[in-house]
């Protein structure tokens, strides 16, 4: 199975001066778990995801005065629609996250999750476990 089978195609994308509260508040409103940040004059495309949001309030910071920019991966490994989940699963392994950008080209058209990857491999290994 391939990245773009399990991929989310609704992509969040939010800018650095978005406050964390804010980006909090579309990530919920959207059911999703991180968020692409749009830094065309830095860095480029980042990642900010729920556990970005949890560290800084666990640490005390103000969500309604931190920015995304502040809090933003930009060293990003990005992943293909025509990767395989063994590949995506390798990457996020090796890396210590949760969640790839998926481009095609230099436009993100999804994020794959380990949630994404599990709910597509779980139905697999049922029915091989029924199987065999």
């Amino acid at each position: 199975m391939l990245v773009r089978d399990a991929m989310s195609t609704l992509v969040l994308t939010i800018g650095p001066a978005h406050t964390l509260r804010q980006a909090a508040r579309l990530m919920s409103a959207r059911h999703v778990g991180a968020a692409v940040v749009l830094d065309p004059d830095t860095y480029g495309l980042g990642i900010l995801t729920e556990r970005d949001v949890l560290n800084s309030l666990g640490i005390g910071q103000d969500p309604d005065h931190e920015t995304a920019g502040t809090h933003t991966t930009t060293d990003v490994v990005f992943a293909a629609p025509t990767w395989t989940l063994e590949d995506a699963a390798d990457a996020m392994s090796h890396g210590g996250f949760r969640h790839l950008i998926v481009l095609d080209g230099d436009e993100p058209v999804g994020i794959v999750s380990v949630r994404d990857i599990i709910r597509c491999w779980a139905p697999v290994r049922r029915r091989a476990a029924t199987v065999g």
